[in-house]
């Protein structure tokens, strides 16, 4: 018989045991790659403004502002360049940092958004321009585009002229940062902000040839993220400063007119987010699903979120914490091993990391669908 001391040690040795095989298993779970941080690279004030997505042939591509002599802005910082790096194996090991826009000094370039072509396979990376030593605080609207997965990339082409308006000139408007979308007709969706006049979105028929402004402004909206939903429906998800929750406007006639109502289950507090699909029946999955990435809170940026919608953005999971301390921007791309991918802001813009995420981990192995629940 063994005895009460020997019984008491061995239970004790089991429990840490498995407290600390509960504890390894969810970092790894969860890997965080810190793949920008300025405290690695003493010339650089800071990076900020994350941007992600995956390449035609699986490659996860990844840009961000290099902001070197401070952290602050485009319209009060004279030197930002766009920056980025490239995963050939879903994220777990990275390229070397690739300085891709780099203008003279007194030129900035911020806010990298892409938007993939999956008809032509290009990638296309889109960010605003600066000129603060001969144009202060007039900004530009510039495009480039790779054909080689983001390996290479054009020289950047100015569209301001096709997606402002001239009476716009001295506007604070700029194009959101993190993604835009291809619809199922092959149309190329993106969003920008006019302070002064209101959310806007424009498109492309043409596979990036040209672009044009929709002319019906959204409000209330800054930085935004569009979706398609199933039935065709465009879906802009939008931050509002002061609202403590996010705006969520549709269109069913492309963009010609809108409805915006609030969405109270969504908080923020006032912050960039991403939205993206998953799956849809349209693209062979097994059912339609929504990602929405942000950080939970009213009035402070922290507690990154990732939820998920079964019913086109109607309602959402309370979702899974990511990481509850500072959490800033965020933007999210399915990687081609069928996991998300998110790339975000941590600790107060001193970190930006990317993790990966598997649909089990973030229903806890109850997804709705693959449980053979009713929708």
């Amino acid at each position: 018989m063994k005895s009460p001391t020997l019984v008491f040690l061995f239970a004790f040795f089991i429990l840490g045991f498995s407290k600390n095989h509960a504890v390894k298993a969810q970092d790894s779970a969860l890997p965080f790659v810190n793949l920008f941080d300025s405290a690695t690279n003493p010339g650089v004030a800071c990076y900020r403004i994350p941007a992600i997505v995956t390449a035609p042939n699986g490659d996860v591509v990844v840009a961000i502002d290099e902001r070197v002599p401070s952290c602050g802005d485009l319209k009060w910082n004279n030197n930002i360049n766009i920056v980025m790096r490239r995963s050939h194996d879903n994220g777990k090991t990275w390229s070397e940092i690739e300085t891709i826009v780099d203008y003279p000094e007194g030129q900035s370039a911020s806010d990298p958004s892409f938007i993939l072509d999956e008809t032509t396979n290009a990638l296309f990376l889109f960010f605003n321009f600066m000129d603060l030593e001969n144009e202060k605080d007039v900004y530009h609207f510039r495009v480039s585009q790779s054909r080689d997965n983001g390996k290479t990339w054009s020289e950047p082409v100015d569209i301001t002229s096709q997606i402002s308006k001239p009476e716009w000139h001295n506007n604070f408007k700029f194009i959101t940062s993190g993604r835009g979308i291809q619809t199922r007709s092959g149309k190329l969706l993106h969003t920008l902000v006019n302070l002064e006049n209101g959310l806007h979105v424009f498109d492309s028929d043409d596979h990036g040839q040209s672009w044009h402004l929709i002319n019906n402004p959204i409000v209330p909206g800054d930085e935004s993220k569009i979706v398609e939903l199933a039935d065709g429906t465009w879906m802009i998800n939008s931050r509002v400063n002061g609202a403590g929750i996010r705006y969520v406007h549709t269109s069913k006639d492309w963009g010609t007119t809108w409805h915006t109502a609030p969405d109270s289950a969504l908080i923020d507090p006032g912050c960039n987010a991403s939205i993206i699909r998953y799956t849809s029946t349209d693209e062979g999955a097994d059912k339609n699903r929504l990602l929405f990435a942000n950080a939970k809170s009213t009035d402070n940026r922290i507690n990154m979120t990732v939820r998920i919608s079964y019913d086109e953005g109607k309602t959402w999971t309370a979702g899974k914490t990511i990481y509850e301390a500072g959490s800033a921007y965020s933007s999210m791309t399915v990687l081609a091993n069928g996991d998300i991918g998110l790339f975000f802001e941590k600790d107060n813009y001193q970190q930006n990391t990317f993790v990966r995420i598997s649909l089990e981990w973030l229903t806890d192995g109850k997804d709705r669908y693959n449980a053979g629940q009713e929708h």
